[in-house]
Parts: C-alpha cells; structure tokens; sequence
C-alpha cells in the first residue's frame, strides 16, 4: 500500500476538534502506514480553523475551505477532487465523520479485511452483528433502523446493513474507477444523502462490498448532530430518479 488518505469534512466542530486530532493522531503507531489528512471546512462560522491549526501538531495534513456551508456530499467531492492526480490503485481512502462518533482503531480492521478478502470497500455499520449506536437517542435510533429499511427497499439495494454512514474504507483503484464514469468529484448530491448516492454507484460498477461492525462513540461528540431529518428524507426519495441514469452511464 503506498497512501492511505483522510477525507474528514468539518462543519463547526470546534468542541470535537481536539478530541479529534488525538485520536488521529494514534494512528502513528502504525509504522506501516504512509497517512495523509483532508479536512474540509464547510464554511464553519465558528473557531474551527483556529483549532485545526492550534492542534494539527506533526499530522501530514491539508485544509481545505468553503466560503460558505453547501454539505457534507459536497464537501467529500472536494476531498475527492483533491486527491484525484495523485492517487493511485494501490492506495486507500478512509472517509469519516469530523464529530467523534467514529472509532479511528477500526481502520486497522476494515483494512485487514479490505486486503485479506479483496474487498473494493469496507463499510463501518452500527447494524451489523457486533454493531452498536452507542448512546444514540432512542427516537433517532428507531428513524436511522427504519430509514435504512426504507432506502433498501426504494432503490433495490441488498445484502447490505448501513445505507449513510460516512465512515468506509475504498481501494484507490474503485475511487479511480469512479472518478473516470463520474467525474473528479465523483458525487453530485450535496447533502447527507449523498452517501447513499456514492454506494450506489459503487453497486454500478461491480465493486466487492464487505462490512465491519462498529459501536458509535455518540458519548464523545459535543454538540448535537448535523443532520437535518427531513431534508435528508427528502433527499433520500430524490435518488430514486437518478438511479438508471446512474447505473447506465
């Protein structure tokens, strides 16, 4: 493995920031691992540049910024787009959430798997057998299970236990296969739905998906989550028009 790249979109977490970089920053420990950052900042209005580079202490890391917050579906297109002249088939990306929730030690696990079962993409799900969403409150937990459902269902994906979660590991090689089809950014949606968008154009191209469970760090977050549920359902229902154009293209 050559690179193995962060894409971590930020939007006014200067309460996570620190807790953040220190878990991050743990990855050093492994030696074997040749690691580059992407953060970008979404248009945050708070201090969340200040605790990045307050921070970013020996991290190899690059900040990018939007002038104004357009969402995390735009925000990973631009991580994307960064990467795309250096990237090559034997690297790896990790996107993930900029909030705490994720647990940095399951990249260990999601690339163990990723190289032992030739698997093009590692999803981290809550839902699956060992799974948790952690402290996540009970009316959220009940809409995640059922949006889920709901999303298999509307667009005929199967054998799959998380739709939306930000946090997965790919090969270089699909993000290049990606990136010739759809374009350098990969992805057109700008919100949250946009995750959803991105599996099923990894569906398209016949890539290998496996999954790892993963227990949500909800109790490490400070603020409150992003997500807003009934813009994100609507976008939801929205992929239900691209879906042959996207997997005819």
């Amino acid at each position: 493995m050559n690179q193995l790249y962060f894409i971590i979109p930020l939007f006014n977490e200067e309460q996570n920031i620190e807790r953040l970089f220190n878990s991050l920053e743990n990855l050093s420990k492994y030696k074997e691992l040749n690691i580059s950052f992407i953060f970008v900042d979404d248009g945050s209005t708070d201090q969340s540049e200040k605790k990045i580079n307050e921070n970013k202490g020996n991290l190899n890391m690059t900040l990018l910024q939007h002038g104004k917050n357009i969402g995390p579906g735009f925000a990973f297109g631009a991580g994307f787009e960064h990467i795309s002249e250096n990237l090559t088939d034997d690297d790896y990306v990790v996107t993930m959430e900029g909030d705490n929730t994720s647990r940095v030690g399951t990249i260990k696990v999601m690339l163990e798997r990723s190289i032992r079962e030739s698997q093009d993409v590692i999803l981290a799900s809550p839902y699956a057998y060992g799974g948790s969403l952690g402290e996540t409150v009970l009316w959220r937990a009940i809409l995640s299970y059922f949006a889920n459902g709901f999303i298999k269902v509307l667009l005929g994906i199967h054998g799959i236990h998380t739709m939306s979660s930000f946090f997965r590991l790919y090969k270089g090689s699909l993000i290049i296969k990606l990136q010739k089809r759809y374009g350098n950014r990969i992805l057109e949606r700008s919100g949250f739905e946009s995750m959803v968008e991105l599996l099923m154009k990894i569906i398209a191209v016949d890539a290998t998906i496996s999954e790892v469970p993963i227990e949500l760090d909800t109790a490490n977050r400070a603020g409150k989550s992003k997500m807003k549920v009934i813009k994100t359902g609507l976008g939801y229902l929205s992929l239900w028009k691209d879906k042959y154009r996207w997997m005819s293209d």
